[in-house]
Parts: C-alpha cells; sequence; structure tokens
C-alpha cells in the first residue's frame, strides 16, 4: 500500500527544528570545496533514502533531477522551481528542474540536462556537471538520482509554462544551516509520516513578504546534501 499523501504541508505545524547542528563552513561550500568533496563519495550513506516505497507490481520510474548552484558574487545560489498547479503529481510543490528518464538519455546526468533545458531554458553549455547524491525514492514510485552542477551566469531562463510557475535562487548557505530545517510529523488513521521542509522568505513582484515553502522531497535531498557537505 502506498503511503498517505501530504496534500496541504504548510498546514502542519513543525515539531522542532536542528538548531543544535552546525551549518556547514562557508569554507566547504565554494565551487572548489565542492568539487573535491564529490571526488571522495566512497563510504558515504545518505541519511534519507526516500519517503516511499517500490509496491509490489508497480514497476518504479528512473528520474533525475539538476541540483543548479549558480556562481553569484555573494556565493553560490541553488535554483529551484514551483511546480505548476494543473500537474497530476507535486503540483504547485517547490523542486529541482527534472523528470523521467527517457530511453534516449545516455544516463542520469543527460536526463537532468535535457530536463533543465526543457523546463526552464537553462543551456548545457553553462552547466558543469560536479557529481551525483544517492537515488532517492519518492512517494510518487520515482527513484530520483540528484545530479549537482555548477552554473555559470549570466543567463536568462525560458520557462515552460506547462510545467513551470516560476524559478528562484536560495543561497546554498541558508539550505546548509540546519537552524533552518524544520521537522513535521503527520498522523493520519493508520500511521505516521514524518517529513522536513526549509521555508525560504522572500519578496514578491508588489514588494510584499512571501514564502517558498520548501518540503518533502526537495528539502530531503538538500539535507541529504548537508550531510554529505558536512562530513
Amino acid at each position: 500500500m502506498a503511503p498517505t499523501r501530504i496534500l496541504d504541508p504548510q498546514a502542519i505545524p513543525f515539531a522542532s527544528t536542528d538548531v543544535h547542528l552546525p551549518a556547514v563552513d562557508p569554507e566547504r561550500l565554494t565551487a572548489t570545496a565542492l568539487r573535491e568533496r564529490f571526488a571522495r563519495t566512497a563510504g558515504w550513506v545518505p541519511e534519507l533514502a526516500g519517503d516511499g516505497h517500490i509496491a509490489p507490481g508497480r514497476p518504479p520510474s528512473a528520474a533525475a533531477v539538476l541540483v543548479p548552484l549558480v556562481r553569484r558574487d555573494d556565493g553560490l545560489h541553488v535554483l529551484l522551481t514551483r511546480r505548476s498547479e494543473h500537474l497530476r503529481d507535486h503540483a504547485g510543490q517547490i523542486s529541482f528542474p527534472g523528470g523521467r528518464s527517457e530511453s534516449s538519455d545516455i544516463d542520469a546526468a543527460d536526463t537532468a540536462l535535457r530536463e533543465a533545458e526543457e523546463e526552464i531554458g537553462l543551456p548545457r553549455a553553462l552547466v558543469d556537471v560536479i557529481g551525483q547524491l544517492p537515488a532517492y525514492t519518492t512517494v510518487t514510485q520515482y527513484v530520483v538520482t540528484p545530479v549537482v552542477a555548477l552554473v555559470t551566469p549570466p543567463f536568462v531562463l525560458a520557462l515552460d509554462g506547462f510545467e513551470v510557475a516560476e524559478a528562484f535562487e536560495v543561497p546554498l548557505s541558508f539550505l546548509m544551516a540546519p537552524a533552518n530545517h524544520r521537522r513535521h510529523l503527520f498522523t493520519y488513521e493508520g500511521g505516521e509520516r514524518q517529513f522536513l521542509s526549509m521555508p525560504w522568505p522572500a519578496i514578491a513582484d508588489d514588494g510584499k513578504p512571501r514564502e517558498h515553502f520548501i518540503w518533502g522531497a526537495t528539502a530531503a535531498m538538500l539535507r541529504n546534501l548537508y550531510h554529505f557537505l558536512s562530513r
């Protein structure tokens, strides 16, 4: 039986944060340090392997996402998207650009690069893949490989409006600070689920404050990145 889906995560209060854990040292969040860290992946196990499981009789779907780290003057920023509201899976959620693997894709990196180009118009020529994180299994039966890459601006994105409502950036340092990682507990008849969120306070086009609610698989993959970089 598939886990019960969480339809309104922002309505579920968080129980705690991980303020007791240290943030990743800023010296480890440079392009050079990240490249060196991804050259040493042996023996590392992710903290979170997935929020779902492979159901008998239902084959999983291979997928990949791009974790784009944009080089900015004040450090690296993570490029994220908000999915369109009409999509069948994960509608309206914050996600990395990416999607299902196709038979023509060479590998997970090829899938991630193709999907990023199709979804947000990010040119491959500006993307330098530096490594991958272990696959993450989602509640919707996708086995997703996060492909981490450095992105060199300038660039102008061209969003596929059918799939992507908007794109925005969050400083990597914010996401690599566990004080910003919130833990939620969702209780339902027959069980409970835990999930992480990393709400990013932003400013809307009209100048009013807004919040990008990063949660679920995206937050879990970022948590695995934190776990990886803090070792």
